[in-house]
C-alpha cells in the first residue's frame, strides 16, 4: 500500500464497492416487492372476479366451473359456506389444504383481504373474498396461490444480480487499475525526475501532459531542472572566470617578487617591479572585494535600510574622495547638481553604486577626457547619470554588460583593468532599491550610465 497506484484503486474501489452494493441491494429487493405486490394483486383481482360471478349467478354449476378455471399446479380455490364447510375445492386431495383451514375460523371479513402473505416460509399465499347471495347464502371464496414461482424468480435473481456484482468487481479492478496507472505515471515520472536532480542530473525533460494542477507540476519541476542546469553552466563559467581572474595577478606577483628579490637588480630596476607588484596587489584586492559584494548579493547577507539625506552635501563628498585619483590619470570630473533635495535611499549602499560607475567611466576613459556627474530630482525620484568619453559599448553587447564576470572586448578590458563585476554589483544594488539602471553608448565616443531610484 506504498504506492500511490495501489491507494487509489483501493480508496476508489471501495468506495465505488459500497456504492454498488446499496444500489445492487435497494435494486434486488426492489424488484421482489414489487414482483409479490402484482401477485397480491393479480391473486385478489381473480378472487374478486369469482365471488362477483358467484353472487350473480349462484349454483352449484357456478361452483364448478369456478373449480375448474383454477384447477393448476400453481393455484388453488375453496368455496365455503357460512360455517367454514367446505362446499368445492378444485384440490382433490383435500387434505393438503387442511392445515391451512384454520386460518378460515373465526374470521368476520367485509372486504378482500390477503390472509398469509408469508412466501418464504408458507407453502401459499392465501387470500379470502366474502360473498353473500342472501341471509342464508354466504361465505368464502378462498384463494391458494403456489409460492414456488416467486421463490424460483428470488433464486434467479439472486444468481444474475451475484453474477453482476461479481462481474462489475472484476470490471472495476481492471478499470481503477488502469485509471491509476494513467493518472499515477506523470507523478511516477515526476519522482524519477526529482531523484535525479537530488543527484545533480539536470538533464531532466517531462513531457507535457495538459494544463491541470499534473500539468502544472510538471512544468514547474521542468522549469526547475532548466534553471538548476542553468547555474551549474554559469557556477562553472564563473568559476573558471574566477580562476583566470585571480591566477594572472597571482603570477605577476610570484614572478616580480622573485626578480625583485634577486641581489643583482639595481635600485631602481627593482623599485620598478615593486611598482608592478603593489599594481598587481590592488588589482587582486579590488577583484576580491567585488567578488565578496556579489557573493553577498546571491546569499541575500546584506540589508537595504533607507534613509533621507542630502544629496547635494553627499554627492560632493564623494567627489572629494575620487577627485585624486581622476587627476593621476590627467582626466576630469565634472559635477552638475542644480538644486539640494531629500535622497530616500541606503546612504551607504548608494556610495557604492556611485563610486563603482565613476570607477567604470575612468577606468575606460582616456587621458584629458571629460566625466560627468549629473544628479537631478523628477518625480520625488533621484536620479543621477554618469557620462564618459571613453571607448563605448558594441550595441550588440549591452544587454550582456550586467551578467557577472562579463567584460566587454577581453583582452581591451584587462588592459584597462575591468575584471567584469563592479557592473554586476551596481544592478544588484539598484534593484535592491527598487529602482532600474539604464546604458547608452556610442563604440569609441563614450557611455551614460543613468541610476533612477
Amino acid at each position: 500500500m506504498n504506492r500511490i497506484s495501489t491507494k487509489v484503486t483501493a480508496y476508489f474501489f471501495i468506495a465505488v464497492l459500497i456504492m454498488e452494493s446499496f444500489l445492487i441491494f435497494y435494486l434486488h429487493r426492489n424488484i421482489i416487492n414489487t414482483r409479490i405486490q402484482e401477485e397480491f394483486s393479480r391473486l385478489l383481482a381473480s378472487g374478486s372476479n369469482h365471488r362477483d360471478v358467484l353472487v350473480e349467478n349462484y349454483s352449484d354449476t357456478t361452483m364448478k366451473h369456478i373449480v375448474l378455471m383454477e384447477k393448476n399446479e400453481d393455484r388453488e380455490v375453496i368455496i365455503t359456506d357460512n360455517n367454514g364447510k367446505i362446499i368445492r375445492s378444485s384440490e382433490e386431495n383435500i387434505a393438503s389444504l387442511e392445515e391451512l383451514l384454520p386460518l378460515l375460523k373465526d374470521i368476520n371479513l367485509k372486504n378482500d383481504e390477503i390472509l398469509v402473505s408469508d412466501w418464504k416460509e408458507s407453502p401459499y399465499i392465501i387470500s379470502a373474498h366474502p360473498y353473500e347471495v342472501d341471509t342464508k347464502q354466504s361465505g368464502y371464496i378462498v384463494m391458494f396461490q403456489s409460492t414456488h414461482s416467486i421463490k424460483q424468480l428470488v433464486e434467479k435473481l439472486n444468481v444474475h444480480f451475484g453474477m453482476a456484482g461479481g462481474t462489475s468487481v472484476v470490471l472495476l479492478l481492471i478499470i481503477y487499475s488502469s485509471l491509476s496507472k494513467i493518472l499515477t505515471r506523470p507523478l511516477i515520472r515526476m519522482k524519477e525526475a526529482t531523484e535525479k536532480l537530488s543527484k545533480g542530473e539536470f538533464d531532466v525533460i517531462l513531457p507535457y501532459i495538459g494544463k491541470d494542477e499534473l500539468g502544472d507540476l510538471s512544468g514547474s519541476i521542468q522549469k526547475l531542472a532548466n534553471d538548476l542546469e542553468r547555474l551549474k553552466t554559469e557556477r562553472n563559467e564563473f568559476l573558471a572566470s574566477i580562476a583566470h581572474e585571480l591566477s594572472t595577478p597571482l603570477t605577476y606577483l610570484i614572478g616580480y617578487s622573485k626578480i625583485a628579490m634577486r641581489k643583482e637588480v639595481g635600485e631602481k630596476e627593482r623599485e620598478h617591479y615593486l611598482a608592478i607588484i603593489a599594481e598587481e596587489s590592488d588589482r587582486m584586492k579590488e577583484l576580491i572585494k567585488n567578488l565578496l559584494d556579489l557573493a553577498k548579493m546571491d546569499e541575500n547577507t546584506f540589508t537595504v535600510t533607507k534613509g533621507y539625506f542630502e544629496a547635494r552635501p553627499f554627492f560632493e563628498n564623494i567627489i572629494k574622495l575620487v577627485d585624486p585619483s581622476f587627476e593621476l590619470k590627467k582626466q576630469k570630473l565634472h559635477f552638475v547638481c542644480d538644486s539640494n533635495f531629500q535622497v530616500h535611499a541606503d546612504s551607504l549602499r548608494m556610495e557604492q553604486i556611485v563610486l563603482n560607475l565613476l570607477d567604470n567611466a575612468m577606468k575606460y576613459s582616456k587621458e584629458n577626457t571629460i566625466v560627468t556627474l549629473e544628479v537631478q530630482k523628477k518625480d520625488n525620484k533621484t536620479i543621477f547619470s554618469v557620462m564618459d568619453n571613453g571607448i563605448g559599448i558594441p550595441s550588440d553587447e549591452i544587454d550582456f554588460i550586467f551578467e557577472k564576470l562579463y567584460r566587454v572586448e577581453k583582452s581591451r578590458s584587462r588592459s584597462f583593468g575591468g575584471s567584469g563585476i563592479g557592473l554586476s554589483v551596481v544592478k544588484e544594488l539598484v534593484e535592491a532599491h527598487g529602482g532600474n539602471i539604464e546604458v547608452r553608448s556610442t563604440l569609441g565616443k563614450g557611455s551614460t550610465f543613468t541610476v533612477t531610484i
